[in-house]
This record gives structure tokens, sequence and C-alpha cells, in this order.
């Protein structure tokens, strides 16, 4: 039995590709193994608060020295880590904007890469992830097309980026479905959903 983490990031809400495909896999893979539990955190209607002062002061002082305020700094930063902790599986819907992630998702990844608690500092002065041994699969939706020979690839600054952050935590197994040209007109977006359908279909039998 597995733990399942599902995360929204776009905020259109019902009208989000992301969303909508995230939920499809969700549901079949619900369907494949009954016995998941699911926690599911919608980071498009209920963003988390950006890092401040506050939060670099509790981070970077030992829990045992916590006053009553830095603890209430770091609180939202120790839920989402202890969520995440609890996951053997992520699930990600991550729209692009401006060639990279919603701003509702860099805050959420800057509350929880944190020294201490999702990467170690070791005595060489390298870094260690620790969050090993889990998978993420992030599907993300693309107006133009950014993979492959397109002419346009070199500006994606979003899967290396989530390839990036997430191996620096630990999580080095993530895979990513792309629904590309959304706003290539009605043929091209009906294609990508197709394609989408198939990848999820796929990811439900291999992930």
């Amino acid at each position: 039995m597995a733990n399942i983490l599902h995360i929204d990031t776009s905020p259109r809400g019902e009208r989000s590709h992301s969303r909508t495909f995230t939920h499809k896999f969700v549901a079949a893979w619900k369907a494949a193994h009954p016995e998941d539990t699911l926690t599911y955190r919608d980071l498009g209607r209920n963003p988390v608060p950006h890092v401040d002062e506050s939060w670099i002061a509790a981070a970077f002082t030992p829990p045992n020295a916590h006053t009553p305020e830095i603890a209430q700094a770091i609180k939202v930063s120790d839920a989402l880590i202890d969520e995440l902790q609890a996951a053997d599986r992520y699930i990600f819907g991550v729209p692009m904007y401006n060639l990279n992630i919603p701003s509702t998702f860099k805050a959420y990844i800057d509350q929880i890469v944190r020294v201490g608690r999702t990467f170690a500092i070791t005595e060489q002065g390298g870094y260690q992830g620790l969050l090993e041994g889990k998978k993420s699969l992030v599907i993300t939706a693309r107006g133009g097309s950014f993979t492959g020979d397109s002419p346009f690839t070199p500006y994606d600054y979003q899967e290396p980026y989530l390839k990036a952050i997430f191996g620096f935590i630990g999580i080095t197994d993530v895979s990513f479905i792309h629904l590309e040209n959304l706003n290539a007109g009605d043929a091209a977006r009906e294609e990508s959903f197709a394609q989408g359908q198939e990848a999820i279909a796929h990811a439900v039998a291999s992930w």
C-alpha cells in the first residue's frame, strides 16, 4: 500500500488542463490500486505563504532554541514537509507560466526545501537529499511546444528546474507528461489531450 500526495498548482479551477489530467491519473490509479491512500493539496486555490525574515530565522535556528514567535513562522513549512515525508509517490499538476512554474508552486518549493529536513550539508561541504526512494509524476500544461526538436525547447525552464530541485532533496525518479500546443487551435489541443490520455494509461501501468 502506498501513500500518494496529489498537488495541483493552477489557479484556474475547473478550467485548468493540468488539474483535469492529474485527476484523470488519480482516478485511474485508484481504480487499479484501491488500497492506496491519497492526500490532496490545492495550491492554486489555497496558496502557502512566501518565505520571509521570520521563516529564515526559524529555519536556521536549532529547534530547541525556537521562541514561540519563530516556531509559529515555521509551522506551515513543518506541516508541508511532514506531509511530503509521509508520502511514497507524488503527482503534481503544473501549468507553464512564463517558461517556468507558477509562483504558487515556487512558494511551496521554498517552504519544503529546508536544511536538516529535506536536505543535509555533508562534512565535505556537499549536499545530500533526504527524501530518497520516492517517485514523482509531473503533468504540465503548455500553450506551445517545448519538447523534442521544437525551436522553443531551449526556453523550457520548467522541466529542468523541477528535475534539479526535486533531485536536490533526494527525489530523483521524476517523470513528466506534457500537454502541449494548447493554444494552437482545437485540433492541436484535442491531439494533445489524446496523447495525454495514452500517457496516463502507460504511467498507471508502469509507475
